[in-house]
Protein backbone atom coordinates (compact mmCIF):
# COMPACT_ATOMS: atom_id res chain seq x y z
CA UNK A 1 0.00 0.00 0.00
CA UNK A 2 2.67 2.43 1.20
CA UNK A 3 6.44 1.31 0.65
CA UNK A 4 9.41 3.59 1.10
CA UNK A 5 12.41 2.84 -0.63
CA UNK A 6 16.52 3.28 -0.01
CA UNK A 7 14.97 6.52 1.90
CA UNK A 8 17.99 9.20 2.15
CA UNK A 9 17.88 12.49 4.05
CA UNK A 10 20.25 14.84 6.14
CA UNK A 11 19.81 18.55 7.61
CA UNK A 12 22.91 20.88 7.56
CA UNK A 13 25.06 19.29 4.57
CA UNK A 14 28.49 20.48 4.84
CA UNK A 15 28.31 22.00 8.22
CA UNK A 16 29.48 21.06 11.52
CA UNK A 17 26.10 19.99 12.32
CA UNK A 18 25.07 17.66 9.73
CA UNK A 19 23.13 15.13 10.42
CA UNK A 20 22.58 11.66 8.70
CA UNK A 21 18.84 11.20 9.67
CA UNK A 22 18.34 8.42 6.97
CA UNK A 23 20.25 6.19 4.85
CA UNK A 24 18.47 3.74 2.47
CA UNK A 25 15.81 3.21 4.39
CA UNK A 26 12.99 0.94 3.91
CA UNK A 27 9.62 0.03 5.46
CA UNK A 28 6.16 -1.21 3.96
CA UNK A 29 3.03 -0.05 5.69
CA UNK A 30 0.23 -2.57 5.34
CA UNK A 31 -3.44 -2.04 3.98
CA UNK A 32 -6.12 -1.41 6.40
CA UNK A 33 -4.36 -1.24 9.16
CA UNK A 34 -3.02 1.27 11.98
CA UNK A 35 0.88 1.42 12.28
CA UNK A 36 2.34 2.82 15.30
CA UNK A 37 5.76 4.58 15.35
CA UNK A 38 8.05 4.29 18.42
CA UNK A 39 11.16 5.85 19.64
CA UNK A 40 13.21 8.74 21.41
CA UNK A 41 13.60 11.60 20.60
CA UNK A 42 15.31 12.94 16.92
CA UNK A 43 15.29 8.74 15.52
CA UNK A 44 13.73 10.03 13.02
CA UNK A 45 9.70 9.89 13.68
CA UNK A 46 8.69 13.27 12.99
CA UNK A 47 11.03 13.51 9.83
CA UNK A 48 9.58 10.14 8.45
CA UNK A 49 5.74 11.34 8.22
CA UNK A 50 7.25 14.99 7.53
CA UNK A 51 9.06 13.49 4.36
CA UNK A 52 5.72 10.90 3.64
CA UNK A 53 3.07 14.41 4.01
CA UNK A 54 5.85 16.15 1.58
CA UNK A 55 6.46 18.84 4.16
CA UNK A 56 10.00 17.41 4.01
CA UNK A 57 11.60 16.43 0.87
CA UNK A 58 13.52 13.19 0.94
CA UNK A 59 17.52 13.29 -0.77
CA UNK A 60 16.84 10.60 -2.45
CA UNK A 61 14.30 7.36 -2.32
CA UNK A 62 10.74 6.27 -3.60
CA UNK A 63 7.77 6.83 -1.78
CA UNK A 64 5.13 4.81 -3.45
CA UNK A 65 1.50 5.25 -2.46
CA UNK A 66 -0.96 2.57 -4.11
CA UNK A 67 1.29 1.95 -6.90
CA UNK A 68 2.23 5.69 -7.57
CA UNK A 69 5.24 7.16 -6.90
CA UNK A 70 4.71 10.77 -4.88
CA UNK A 71 8.01 11.55 -3.74
CA UNK A 72 8.24 14.53 -6.51
CA UNK A 73 4.79 15.35 -5.84
CA UNK A 74 4.04 19.27 -3.02
CA UNK A 75 2.84 18.62 -0.25
CA UNK A 76 -1.29 20.34 -1.36
CA UNK A 77 -0.75 17.30 -4.10
CA UNK A 78 -0.24 14.45 -1.42
CA UNK A 79 -2.89 16.00 0.56
CA UNK A 80 -5.32 14.86 -2.08
CA UNK A 81 -4.50 11.35 -0.86
CA UNK A 82 -3.47 11.43 2.26
CA UNK A 83 -5.18 13.31 5.83
CA UNK A 84 -3.24 14.38 8.58
CA UNK A 85 -3.72 15.34 12.25
CA UNK A 86 -1.15 17.08 14.10
CA UNK A 87 0.29 17.06 17.94
CA UNK A 88 -1.20 21.11 17.92
CA UNK A 89 -5.45 20.76 18.14
CA UNK A 90 -5.05 24.15 16.13
CA UNK A 91 -2.95 23.06 13.56
CA UNK A 92 -5.57 20.99 11.18
CA UNK A 93 -8.10 23.63 12.16
CA UNK A 94 -8.61 27.34 11.07
CA UNK A 95 -9.52 29.03 14.34
CA UNK A 96 -11.12 31.79 13.20
CA UNK A 97 -13.51 29.82 11.02
CA UNK A 98 -17.01 28.60 12.44
CA UNK A 99 -17.32 24.35 12.66
CA UNK A 100 -19.47 24.53 9.28
CA UNK A 101 -16.80 26.60 7.31
CA UNK A 102 -14.10 24.29 8.49
CA UNK A 103 -15.79 20.94 7.46
CA UNK A 104 -16.85 22.83 4.47
CA UNK A 105 -13.19 23.70 4.08
CA UNK A 106 -12.18 19.68 4.53
CA UNK A 107 -15.24 18.61 2.49
CA UNK A 108 -13.70 20.96 -0.56
CA UNK A 109 -9.57 19.66 -0.17
CA UNK A 110 -8.87 19.18 -3.70
CA UNK A 111 -11.13 20.73 -5.84
CA UNK A 112 -11.09 24.45 -6.95
CA UNK A 113 -14.09 26.80 -5.25
CA UNK A 114 -14.31 30.25 -3.79
CA UNK A 115 -15.58 31.43 -0.37
CA UNK A 116 -18.81 32.21 -1.58
CA UNK A 117 -19.70 29.10 -2.74
CA UNK A 118 -17.91 27.10 0.26
CA UNK A 119 -21.01 25.84 2.28
CA UNK A 120 -23.39 24.09 0.66
CA UNK A 121 -26.98 23.13 2.34
CA UNK A 122 -27.02 19.67 1.30
CA UNK A 123 -23.82 19.06 2.78
CA UNK A 124 -25.36 19.95 5.88
CA UNK A 125 -26.80 17.20 7.08
CA UNK A 126 -23.98 15.08 6.39
CA UNK A 127 -21.60 17.45 8.36
CA UNK A 128 -24.52 17.01 11.27
CA UNK A 129 -24.42 12.87 11.27
CA UNK A 130 -20.37 13.19 11.53
CA UNK A 131 -20.38 14.88 13.89
CA UNK A 132 -22.92 12.72 15.87
CA UNK A 133 -20.46 10.20 16.06
CA UNK A 134 -18.22 12.30 18.39
CA UNK A 135 -20.58 12.62 21.19
CA UNK A 136 -19.17 15.85 21.64
CA UNK A 137 -22.20 17.95 21.30
CA UNK A 138 -20.02 19.80 18.12
CA UNK A 139 -23.30 19.35 15.91
CA UNK A 140 -25.21 21.70 18.11
CA UNK A 141 -22.39 24.38 17.37
CA UNK A 142 -22.15 24.83 13.70
CA UNK A 143 -21.99 28.37 13.51
CA UNK A 144 -19.56 28.71 16.48
CA UNK A 145 -15.86 29.90 15.75
CA UNK A 146 -13.27 26.96 16.37
CA UNK A 147 -11.70 29.20 18.64
CA UNK A 148 -13.98 28.71 21.52
CA UNK A 149 -13.53 25.20 21.42
CA UNK A 150 -11.35 22.84 24.45
CA UNK A 151 -8.36 21.15 22.65
CA UNK A 152 -10.06 18.03 23.01
CA UNK A 153 -12.70 19.13 20.78
CA UNK A 154 -10.42 20.65 18.15
CA UNK A 155 -8.46 17.65 17.64
CA UNK A 156 -11.77 15.67 17.34
CA UNK A 157 -12.75 17.71 14.73
CA UNK A 158 -9.39 17.50 13.17
CA UNK A 159 -9.89 13.80 13.01
CA UNK A 160 -13.56 14.10 11.53
CA UNK A 161 -12.09 16.50 8.66
CA UNK A 162 -8.78 14.24 8.24
CA UNK A 163 -10.82 11.30 7.78
CA UNK A 164 -14.36 12.63 5.94
CA UNK A 165 -13.11 12.25 2.04
CA UNK A 166 -11.41 8.68 2.93
CA UNK A 167 -8.13 9.32 2.26
CA UNK A 168 -5.65 6.41 0.86
CA UNK A 169 -3.39 7.45 4.31
CA UNK A 170 -3.84 8.52 7.72
CA UNK A 171 -1.24 10.42 9.38
CA UNK A 172 -1.36 10.78 13.36
CA UNK A 173 1.64 12.78 14.44
CA UNK A 174 1.11 12.46 18.12
CA UNK A 175 -2.07 13.87 18.18
CA UNK A 176 -2.80 13.45 21.84
CA UNK A 177 0.36 14.74 23.18
CA UNK A 178 -1.11 17.87 23.95
CA UNK A 179 -4.14 16.79 25.86
CA UNK A 180 -4.65 15.55 29.46
CA UNK A 181 -4.91 12.31 30.05
CA UNK A 182 -8.64 12.03 29.94
CA UNK A 183 -9.63 13.57 26.73
CA UNK A 184 -6.20 11.90 25.59
CA UNK A 185 -8.21 8.58 26.09
CA UNK A 186 -10.97 10.18 24.84
CA UNK A 187 -9.68 10.55 21.36
CA UNK A 188 -7.96 7.80 20.84
CA UNK A 189 -10.88 6.14 21.11
CA UNK A 190 -12.68 8.20 18.51
CA UNK A 191 -9.52 7.69 16.81
CA UNK A 192 -9.99 4.00 16.42
CA UNK A 193 -13.76 4.40 15.86
CA UNK A 194 -12.98 6.21 12.80
CA UNK A 195 -9.92 3.91 11.61
CA UNK A 196 -12.34 1.11 11.89
CA UNK A 197 -15.25 3.15 10.36
CA UNK A 198 -13.64 4.24 6.78
CA UNK A 199 -11.23 1.05 7.04
CA UNK A 200 -8.53 3.56 6.56
CA UNK A 201 -4.15 2.81 6.26
CA UNK A 202 -2.68 4.97 9.29
CA UNK A 203 0.47 5.43 10.63
CA UNK A 204 0.38 6.74 14.23
CA UNK A 205 3.24 8.16 15.81
CA UNK A 206 3.19 8.42 19.93
CA UNK A 207 5.36 8.57 23.00
CA UNK A 208 2.44 6.79 25.10
CA UNK A 209 3.32 2.76 24.56
CA UNK A 210 0.10 1.80 26.09
CA UNK A 211 -1.37 3.78 23.55
CA UNK A 212 1.16 2.53 20.53
CA UNK A 213 0.39 -1.23 21.71
CA UNK A 214 -3.53 -1.17 22.58
CA UNK A 215 -4.73 0.79 19.23
CA UNK A 216 -2.35 -0.19 16.54
CA UNK A 217 -2.11 -3.24 14.91
CA UNK A 218 1.31 -3.17 14.35
CA UNK A 219 4.91 -1.37 16.77
CA UNK A 220 7.89 -0.15 14.53
CA UNK A 221 10.72 1.49 17.04
CA UNK A 222 13.23 3.58 15.34
CA UNK A 223 16.18 4.30 16.73
CA UNK A 224 18.38 6.87 14.64
CA UNK A 225 16.59 6.53 11.44
CA UNK A 226 16.95 2.25 11.75
CA UNK A 227 14.05 -0.26 12.57
CA UNK A 228 15.40 -1.70 15.96
CA UNK A 229 11.91 -3.69 16.29
CA UNK A 230 9.08 -4.75 13.49
CA UNK A 231 6.39 -6.83 15.70
CA UNK A 232 2.68 -7.20 15.48
CA UNK A 233 1.42 -5.51 18.53
CA UNK A 234 -0.31 -8.51 19.66
CA UNK A 235 3.24 -9.58 20.53
CA UNK A 236 4.75 -6.79 21.97
CA UNK A 237 4.51 -5.82 25.82
CA UNK A 238 5.19 -2.80 27.67
CA UNK A 239 7.80 -3.86 29.76
CA UNK A 240 9.41 -4.91 26.34
CA UNK A 241 9.37 -1.60 24.85
CA UNK A 242 10.42 -0.18 28.13
CA UNK A 243 13.62 -2.87 28.56
CA UNK A 244 14.88 -1.45 25.04
CA UNK A 245 14.99 2.05 25.76
CA UNK A 246 16.55 1.23 29.02
CA UNK A 247 19.03 -0.53 27.19
CA UNK A 248 19.72 2.39 24.66
CA UNK A 249 20.16 4.78 27.45
CA UNK A 250 22.38 2.75 29.59
CA UNK A 251 24.66 2.16 26.06
CA UNK A 252 24.56 5.71 25.33
CA UNK A 253 25.41 6.75 28.80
Amino acid sequence: MLKIINLSKKFNINTDNEINIFQNFNLEIEENKCTAIIGSNGCGKSTLLNIIGGSILADKGQIVLNGHNIENLREEQRANHIGRVYQNPSMGVSPSLTILENMSLANKKGEKFTLRKLIRKNNIDRYIELLKDLDLGLENKLNTKVKFLSGGQRQSLSLVMAAMKHPDLLLLDEHTAALDPKTSNVIMQRTRELIKKYSMTTIMISHNMKDAIEYSDRIVMLDKGEILLDKPSINVTEKELIDIYREKLHNFA
